[in-house]
């Protein structure tokens, strides 16, 4: 497992942009699939963003999509959620995940499969 801190969340006013970062610990960071998830007030937590090893291979939630953009910087353990064109209903609880490290590459966007959280980060968007 890995330590995860998020930071950036923040108010904002609906279409306006915020950008999230997660500090992840330990060495072999590079090996780990990196996910965002979110949880509103009496919701579940969902899936919002993941990223695979390399940057490469990453899938979005269909309410995200074209808005959002996950990203990550092996050489500084940290991955990234920019969010723009920021809607009320993305108002949120926002966490960082992790599973890892793997033998092979593989992304996954079932909150069962991720096994180190954040402490989360809260993000409101005003209308």
């Amino acid at each position: 497992q890995v330590q995860l801190v998020e930071s950036g969340g923040g108010l904002v006013q609906a279409g306006g942009s915020l950008r999230l970062s997660c500090a992840a610990s330990g060495r072999t960071f590079s090996r780990y699939t990196m996910g965002w998830f979110r949880q509103a007030p009496g919701k579940e937590r969902e899936f919002v963003a993941v990223i695979g090893w390399s940057g490469g291979d990453t899938d979005y939630a269909d309410s995200v999509k074209g808005r959002f953009t996950i990203s990550r910087d092996n050489a500084k353990n940290t991955v990234y959620l920019q969010m723009n064109s920021l809607k009320p209903e993305d108002t949120a609880v926002y966490y960082c995940a992790a599973y890892g490290p793997q033998a092979i590459p593989k992304i996954s966007t079932a909150l069962r499969a991720y096994d180190s959280w954040g402490q989360g980060t809260q993000v409101t968007v005003s209308s």
